[in-house]
């Protein structure tokens, strides 16, 4: 079988997880909660199958995903569409994988899923996108024997971030279940503080250099990588300008470059991932284009393996938890780069 629904298929990353999907010769589902939306897409896509269905209408998802081996989900926020969709994945007895970067969203799906998922056998994977399943399997490989580290560090660095409409929306969510404060991981758990996040710099490798960045600017991966790896410290760090971006509301949404025949932006980024154990020091960094276009491949790498049976573990897991980290990140050259040392 090889029709996958993908929820929130008209969004900005469910437009390229239905594309990469198709280029792998899976059959796209579209679903969606906006109808016309749906429509216009689906014929625009050659006339896929659309089927809306709401996030509060249990039967309407169930009509989504029936016939289906697996569900992506991209419609956020996911502190609303996460555990619906879950649920409709469930009584269908079909895999769940979403693109959700709200670490309260992918907390919550942890917690409320892991040991249903486990005990019915199956398989949800949340955060399989560009923040939280990317910097996971950078993370999982680097440590490569070590089974355990003192500290991790995951810098992104972006040239610029032209937000989607769903990133805005998320935000805005997760900033109010936080009530305007910020959140860290450290000594072994989700920290919550009203200081301001730090700045400092941090030396990428060439050609990005010595940056300035804000520490703790926390992403999912401080909900994924303490998941299944023994860490007690996961910091985050983005480029000021990229911070920037994505605080102003004047910041545009991204566009793709005319040059690109993927329909990807213009933007780039290296996310630098460096994990201590005892004084020493491994690294791994990852290099591409598009934060949304790269989730894509890594969403739908995700269901091909999971549906061809190349999976460590069933439940909720998060990426570098259930799948090979290196052979993933190694079957994703096409469209990273990924370079290991120490």
């Amino acid at each position: 079988m090889r029709q996958v629904a993908v929820f929130g298929a008209y969004g900005d990353t469910g437009r390229f997880v239905v594309a990469e999907l198709a280029a792998r010769g899976f059959i796209p589902v579209l679903s969606g909660r906006n109808a016309a939306s749906l429509e216009e897409f689906a014929a625009s896509a050659g006339g896929l199958e659309a089927r809306p269905a709401d996030a509060g209408d249990a039967a309407s998802l169930d009509r989504a995903l029936a016939g289906t081996a697996a569900v992506v989900n991209c419609a956020g926020p996911f502190a609303d569409t996460a555990a619906p969709v879950v649920e409709a994945a469930l009584r269908a007895g079909i895999p769940y994988v979403d693109v959700a970067a709200e670490i309260e969203a992918n907390a919550d799906t942890f917690d409320r899923f892991a040991e249903r998922a486990r005990e019915a056998g199956a398989v949800v994977v949340p955060a399989m996108a560009f923040y939280g399943g990317l910097g996971d399997l950078l993370v999982t490989a680097a440590l490569g024997d070590w089974t355990s580290a003192d500290e991790v560090d995951i810098a992104y660095g972006l040239d610029h971030w032209h937000p989607t409409a769903g990133t805005r929306a998320a935000g805005a969510v997760s900033r109010r279940r936080r009530d305007g404060r910020r959140v860290r991981y450290s000594a072994g758990r989700l920290e919550y503080r009203d200081d301001a996040a730090p700045t400092t710099t941090w030396s990428f490798p060439e050609p990005m250099g010595r940056r300035a960045v804000i520490g703790e600017f926390s992403m999912a991966d401080i909900v994924t990588v303490p998941s299944h790896l023994r860490v007690p410290e996961v910091r985050t760090y983005m480029t000021v300008e990229a911070a920037r971006d994505i605080a102003s509301p004047d910041t545009p949404s991204p566009v793709a470059s005319p040059s690109d025949e993927r329909g990807r932006s213009a933007q780039t980024f290296l996310v630098d991932v460096v994990v201590r154990r005892d004084g020493a020091e491994r690294r791994a960094v990852a290099r591409g284009r598009d934060i949304y276009a790269v989730t894509a491949p890594l969403a739908v790498e995700a269901v091909e393996r999971i549906l061809s049976g190349r999976v460590r573990t069933k439940g909720v897991a998060s990426a570098g938890e259930i799948f090979d980290a290196a052979d993933f990140l190694g079957a994703l050259s096409e469209h990273l780069s990924v370079e290991f040392s120490g």
